[in-house]
């Protein structure tokens, strides 16, 4: 059998961190061809490097600019762009016949999330969202078991996706690049997985948020937040996404997902597996299990090479960033609940 004919993917923008493992997972690919481009890396206010710095550091091809990127003639870009930007770059993408795996959220609009949307129906090109912990083994077994009926229909999910201030990246905390706070960090993920296992379109949500955690930093974003969401089945659904965890944790967080039903509950946790330990410098923690981020670039490869659109798609990311800001909605209204049309 011959090797596949080489695949051509631009990864644009280190904005966002987990663009080093989509470096890391895609260099490890046969037949991928990489190269890399920052230009806002260089006046980023970020502690961590970025740009031609950050690429020397992960070894991969750097180009200056997005126009340099699209030059190269890319069969498709991994978007990791601080929020705001990515409807530009993904309708540049799409404009040039470019399929698009794009960071979470979509968008921080959700006019914004369907313009993206319709952009790459009306090239014909793939539009996927970011959304790896959809890819964890662990996920997939706890909802075959929903969906093989033993348990009966499912009443409620109790969502918990916390985390430590990204304070690296200093676009997180920008309420213009990233769109808010933890509310749109950590929520996602989660309206993610609900949107996955229900199948079915919010109907109403209620959230409440503060700026309690990390209050000495005085920061313009929500770092606290507890969102409730009502689904038409009558399933309801909280979720807990505060960047609660201190910033000497040696891991940045966790995510666990309790599904209660008629007849049990079933409880997934994909980021709890590890080895614990000490080093010089304090308290460590490797991870144990599959590398979530290589999973969702090889079925994006893989859905690349075979013509074919992966999930999550594009209406996942329209609906997902509708929960979002129906929970910012909400917010602002002091905790009342807000319909979704």
């Amino acid at each position: 059998m011959t090797d596949p004919s080489p695949l051509r993917i631009a990864v644009l923008s280190f904005a966002h961190t987990h663009a080093l493992s989509y470096v890391h997972a895609l260099k490890a690919m046969p037949g991928v061809e990489l190269i890399a481009a920052d230009p806002d890396g260089s006046s980023a206010p970020d502690d961590a490097p970025r740009g031609a710095e950050l690429a020397a550091q992960i070894d991969v091809a750097y180009v200056d600019s997005y126009d340099d990127a699209f030059a190269w003639g890319p069969d498709a870009v991994v978007i990791a762009a601080e929020n705001s930007r990515h409807r530009a770059l993904v309708e540049r993408a799409t404009a040039a016949g470019v399929h698009v795996l794009c960071e979470k959220p979509l968008a921080t609009t959700v006019d914004d999330a369907i313009a993206m949307r319709e952009a790459a129906a009306r090239a014909g090109v793939i539009l996927m969202v970011a959304y790896p912990v959809r890819f964890a083994p662990a996920v997939g077994d706890a909802f075959g078991e929903v969906r093989s009926g033993r348990l009966g229909r499912v009443l409620g999910v109790t969502g918990i996706n916390n985390g430590v201030l990204p304070q690296d990246r200093a676009w997180f905390t920008d309420p213009e690049l990233a769109g808010g706070g933890a509310l749109v960090d950590h929520l996602v993920h989660c309206a993610d997985l609900l949107d996955e296992l229900l199948g079915e379109r919010a109907q109403s949500v209620r959230a409440v948020s503060n700026t309690i955690l990390h209050a000495q930093r005085d920061l313009a974003v929500e770092t606290g937040g507890l969102v409730t969401i009502g689904y038409p089945s009558g399933v309801v659904a909280t979720i807990d996404c505060s960047w609660s965890w201190p910033l000497s944790s040696p891991t940045w967080g966790g995510l666990t997902l309790q599904i209660v039903a008629e007849r049990g509950t079933v409880t997934v946790s994909p980021f709890a597996k590890g080895i614990a330990g000490h080093d010089a410098r304090g308290e460590t923690w490797d991870p144990v299990g599959s590398d979530l981020d290589a999973l969702l670039l090889e079925e994006f490869v893989a859905a690349v090479r075979e013509g074919r659109q992966p999930q999550p798609d594009a209406g996942v990311g329209v609906r997902t960033v509708e929960i979002v800001k129906a929970a910012q909605a909400s917010v602002a209204r002091g905790g009342a609940v807000v319909t979704l049309d």
